[in-house]
């Protein structure tokens, strides 16, 4: 168990990093930040902290998998050592950034490097290295007055509550190349993965939430994309997949691929074309999805809401289909419209 809610920061470096392919400078601060306004000190652990899930854990590897060849874990390790080292390895981190920002569409930002202390990881007390990254300023207002004399100013800054890039690496797991969490935009473009795998490098952890995860989007993804319309009466039958996918997950404690396959999808033609479809998808997305193994209840919560049970007619309807799909009919009338007819027993 892992919590960095009561993380304490002793250390702050800031540098700006810019799009090298783009011209744009890296700027390189001089000291660390002396931070001894309360105020301040708590707005950085809200901006710093609440964006991140300890559940969903990733450590540092490079070619071979061999994480001691990481730039990032060098500098994170040189950290936990000696944390008044922390303005040096900053400026290597910014550095690092800097090589690896080269994508046109990467945008400049402010580098933040914090080291924190009061890491609890089960029984056991630990530090943290921080790296974020604010790319995105919101605009805002400032009003000011001498008695009855008003001025209002307009500027743009770092808004409290919007992480652009973050990185949080717990002082645990040396040995595999700690325990690290973050913070990014999970879509595949260039620009957004070059955080990730161009400049931290990391990979997910072989652990529950993982193996839950995977699971739930090869399913999804065989259910929506694979599976053929002609294989399915009406739509109807496609969300009832749906959902008895997530109940599964939600309903069990332990996966069992063999169990799961025959109370989801039950009729031997759906459990062959699961069987192909995993092992394409594993394939092309180089994973390996286990047959046995404890279900995360944080993965399932994460992402049971794409599983849509969304039943879209034209432009008009839209009907939620969350529970027996044998309550809801398909059918055509004499003038050759299409209509589905739902039975209820409470209306609220």
């Amino acid at each position: 168990m892992i919590d960095i809610s009561q993380a304490k920061l002793e250390y702050l470096c800031i540098h700006r990093v810019g799009n090298k392919n783009n011209g744009d400078d890296l700027i390189l601060s001089q000291s660390p930040i002396a931070i001894s306004d309360e105020k301040l000190s708590k707005a950085l652990h809200k901006y710093f902290i609440q964006h991140f899930s300890v559940h969903e854990l990733y450590s540092f590897t490079f070619s071979n998998e061999d994480y001691t060849l990481n730039p990032i874990f060098n500098y994170t390790l040189g950290v936990f050592s000696m944390p008044n080292t922390i303005l040096k390895n900053s400026v290597d981190i910014a550095k690092h950034l800097y090589e690896s920002s080269t994508h046109p569409q990467i945008k400049k930002g402010d580098l933040f490097v914090a080291y924190f202390t009061n890491i609890r990881v089960g029984e056991k007390t630990t530090e943290a290295l921080g790296i974020f990254k604010a790319e995105n300023k919101a605009p805002f207002m400032k009003v000011e007055h001498e008695r009855e004399l008003f001025q209002v100013y307009y500027d743009k800054g770092i808004h409290l509550n919007k992480l652009d890039k973050g990185c949080f690496v717990i002082n645990s797991d040396r040995e595999n190349g700690f325990q690290v969490c973050i913070v990014d935009n999970p879509t595949k473009t260039t620009e957004t993965q070059y955080w990730r795998n161009t400049f931290l490098n990391i990979k997910a952890k072989s652990d529950e939430f993982h193996k839950t995860s995977a699971i739930l989007q090869l399913t999804k993804s065989f259910i929506t994309n694979d599976l053929t319309e002609e294989m399915f009466e009406d739509r109807t039958e496609q969300i009832d997949l749906l959902n008895r996918s997530v109940d599964y997950f939600k309903n069990n404690e332990n996966f069992d691929k063999d169990d799961f396959m025959q109370n989801v999808f039950e009729e031997e033609k759906l459990i062959d074309a699961f069987k192909g479809f995993d092992k394409v998808y594993s394939q092309d997305n180089e994973i390996t999805i286990n047959d046995n193994f404890n279900i995360s209840a944080q993965a399932v919560k994460k992402y049971s809401n794409v599983f849509k049970s969304v039943l879209k007619l034209d432009k008009n309807f839209h009907i939620y289909i969350h529970g027996d799909k044998d309550l809801i009919e398909r059918g055509v009338d004499e003038d050759g419209r299409k209509f589905y007819k739902i039975y209820f027993e409470e209306e609220s």
